[in-house]
Parts: structure tokens; sequence; C-alpha cells
């Protein structure tokens, strides 16, 4: 089966930025499961994946617009260091969840100098090209209750 829209879809992957330097990768676990089609991974990626087949291995680069964005310079901001009441040391690195006029946004504290904290509300791997050697595991035909939810159930996926 070739994987299309409303496939449940395993695969195996390494993840490097231009560097070579290894972002993520599935190595010594399961292998990621996801609906295609559902907007469940990155919109590039999905592109790559579309038409292969269980053993098809490749290798995808994925541009920043395609991945998880440029970086949005309004989502750094500073902020007083009291707005982390209850937090008693703010070091960079650590990540909140902040509300915003759009919802909840996960921010990471990017720098902090006296009483101003600067957050940055971009997704960590915002604005960089990303490279992936994928390894398909497996494609099936979602079930209909995964089709309805949007996302896969049973091994690998959502358990409700």
């Amino acid at each position: 089966m070739q994987i299309g829209q409303n496939s449940v879809v395993a695969f195996h992957y390494t993840l490097t930025n231009d560097e070579g330097e290894v972002l993520d990768s599935s190595e010594g676990r399961e292998p990621l499961t996801y609906l295609h089609g559902a907007g469940n991974i990155i919109p590039g990626l999905e592109k790559q994946l579309e038409g292969r087949g269980t053993g098809d291995k490749l290798q995808a680069k994925v541009s920043p617009e395609e991945g998880y964005g440029e970086v949005q310079a309004q989502l750094v901001q500073e902020v007083p260091r009291d707005a982390f009441q209850g937090v008693e040391n703010v070091e960079p690195g650590m990540q909140f969840q902040a509300q915003t006029e759009g919802g909840p946004l996960m921010v990471t504290v990017t720098q902090v100098e006296g009483d101003t904290v600067t957050v940055d509300g971009n997704h960590p791997l915002a604005g960089q090209p990303l490279n992936f050697d994928v390894e398909i595991a497996e494609v099936r035909e979602a079930s209909e209750e995964e089709v309805e939810h949007g996302h896969v159930h049973g091994e690998g996926g959502h358990e409700h």
C-alpha cells in the first residue's frame, strides 16, 4: 500500500540540521506513527512521504516554511521577573505556558538580566532547514474512527 490520504504510517527517522547535528531520532524507540493528511506532522515531510510504501528509505530536506515556520520577531518579548510567581530561579532554557490573546503559547526563557526576562514563543526549530533520514516501517488504511478523530489509535497512537 502506498502512503496517501487517510493512511496510517509508521516510520523511523533521524532529524539533523544543516551542520549534521542530530536533533531528534526514533533510534531505539518505536517508529513514529501518524495519520497521513490530518496535519499530524510538518507539511514538508508529509508531502515527501506521499506515495511511498513499506520499506522505502528516503532523505527529505524540509524548508522552514514547510517545517516550523520562519522566526517571528514579535514572539520574542521581555517580561518582568515578577510575572513568574512561585518560580524561585528563572533560568535560560526553562519553558512555560503563557496565556496570550490567541490562547496558550509555550515560551522558552532565553535571557535573564536583573528583573527582566526575555522569552521566545517561536518553536525551537523555527527558521531552520530540517534534514530527515526516513525508513517507512508500515503503511495501512486508517479505520473510520481514526479518520473521524484525526489521529491514530492503538499501538503507536492515541488511546481513549
